[in-house]
């Protein structure tokens, strides 16, 4: 961008500059090329596409959220101090919650366990692992193949189903509050 104090060049300037321009470009043929890239319009600038606010970029996240809290009160659960509670009491409010939310997980998810066998049998770790589908714990050391046992299955998505947002719902109400009348 031009100097804002630099002067512009006058209208004879310019005349001198566009004749030995004509005089370069009909004697040099690489010249003339360049001058020709010069003189092409810009290219159309692109609209700035609107950046979305956190809640719709999420928004199919925070359905399933707020399906979880709508199915088993999952939201009401962890956000209770059950501290105080007794331990049947927490089991019976689990069993609630599990139900609801188990709901939820297989109308928007197909999972299937990472690795098949059972949960402390003996596994080998092949050299070339996926370090996603399967996290080494305790005493590493060395090269894979590594042996150990199984503590978690793990688990990985083969379908996911996760619901579409309507533009008018506001995705960060997640429960209503409800008033009986």
């Amino acid at each position: 961008m031009a100097d804002q104090n630099q002067s512009q060049p006058s209208f004879f300037g310019r005349l001198g500059t566009a004749w030995a321009c004509f005089w370069r470009a009909l004697g040099s043929p690489e010249f003339a090329q360049r001058v020709a890239a010069l003189l092409q319009p810009p290219p159309p600038s692109q609209p700035k596409t609107a950046e979305l606010p956190p809640e719709r970029v999420h928004a199919s996240g925070l359905f399933v959220l707020s399906m979880l809290q709508r199915e088993g009160r999952l939201i009401d659960f962890l956000q209770e101090d059950v501290a105080s509670f007794s331990d049947a009491d927490i089991g019976a409010a689990a069993r609630v919650v599990h139900s609801g939310c188990r709901k939820v997980l297989a109308q928007c998810l197909a999972l299937e366990p990472v690795l098949r066998e059972a949960e402390g049998a003996k596994v080998t770790v092949p050299s070339g692992f996926d370090a996603q589908r399967i996290r080494l714990t305790g005493n590493v050391a060395g090269q894979p193949p590594f042996r150990g046992a199984l503590k978690h299955h793990g688990w990985a998505t083969t379908a996911v189903r996760l619901p579409a947002v309507s533009e008018t719902l506001d995705p960060r109400v997640l429960a209503p509050a409800e008033v009986e009348l």
